[in-house]
């Protein structure tokens, strides 16, 4: 049975000032209850995207709909059933934790009790702390409480881990596997692709404006070589020729049949009594597509 799409996007573009195009011209569907992962480096055009599918901004040109609905004109019927935690909450700094959430509950006209949303993100200790005396770290655990608030069927996190520490980035994302499992739609952005391949269930990867890449993990990998790299002082027989020597001494070559050629390469080693130093054999990654992503220019 498939699922009804609740955000999508047609030719979305958005252009700052008279020439700067910071998303250009995407088709986005993300449908009900999966978790996607917008992924991309710096002036990629993710808090861009997001920004409009959010509401917060005008898309330039295109149509954007969520629940099918327009999500800047239509904005007060969405909000109800949407939460948003962007990369700075901007909060009062001289407020507790408990008064900053109790302060945006008040906007909400039917809020999950303060203290289980302080607790579910891990403050509950830190509840009469005041905003400034908080680590950078908690500032965002504060972000998220704040956007659980209204219990929500569609939650954007703009970063939701940055500045989490290792057991705080963990917990995160049991919480956003919670709220999955429940039946919330979660559209994220990260820096961090082991959160990407660890979370989403489709993810797009955006490159200067544009979507490059978009489907499952597995699928967005898929039909990227993988490397083999390593040293020797022996020179390679010409039947290796795909290998290369870089500047620092390490030979490589990228591959479709990574089993294959190795064993190719082990077996030479062996019988022509070669060492191999700082052997590695690696299958393709999410972060071996990202950077070569990354690398592109137009």
């Amino acid at each position: 049975m498939s699922r009804k799409e609740v955000v999508v996007a047609s030719q979305l573009t958005r252009v700052y000032g008279k020439k700067f195009t910071a998303v250009d011209a995407i088709d986005l569907s993300i449908v009900e209850g999966e978790i996607f992962g917008l992924l991309g480096t710096n002036g990629a055009g993710k808090t861009s995207t997001l920004e409009v599918l959010e509401g917060l901004a005008p898309a330039t040109r295109g149509t954007v709909r969520v629940f099918g609905l327009d999500p800047r004109k239509n904005r007060k019927k969405i909000r109800p059933f949407q939460g948003v935690m962007m990369q700075e909450g901007g909060f009062p700094t001289d407020l507790t934790v408990e008064e900053t959430v109790k302060m945006w509950a008040g906007t909400l006209s039917n809020p999950v009790p303060i203290a289980e949303v302080i607790d579910k993100v891990g403050l509950g200790h830190k509840t009469k702390t005041r905003v400034k005396a908080l680590s950078g770290g908690e500032v965002r655990r504060l972000d998220l409480a704040c956007a659980l608030l209204g219990n929500p069927k569609l939650l954007f996190l703009d970063e939701p881990t940055t500045g989490l520490d290792p057991e705080s980035r963990r917990n995160t994302w049991s919480l956003i596997r919670e709220l999955h499992q429940s039946g919330t739609t979660i559209v994220l952005t990260t820096h961090y692709l082991e959160e990407a391949e660890a979370l989403c269930e489709r993810l797009a990867i955006m490159h200067q404006g544009s979507i490059a890449r978009v489907g499952t993990p597995e699928t967005v990998v898929a039909g990227y070589p993988g490397t083999i790299t390593f040293r020797t002082d022996t020179p390679l027989p010409a039947a290796f020729a795909q290998y290369s020597t870089s500047d620092d001494g390490f030979v490589t070559a990228q591959t479709q049949n990574l089993q294959k050629d190795l064993t190719e390469l082990l077996d030479w080693a062996r019988d022509a009594n070669v060492q191999l130093h700082d052997l590695q054999a690696r299958e393709a990654s999410l972060e071996t597509v990202f950077l070569d992503i990354a690398d592109q220019t137009v």
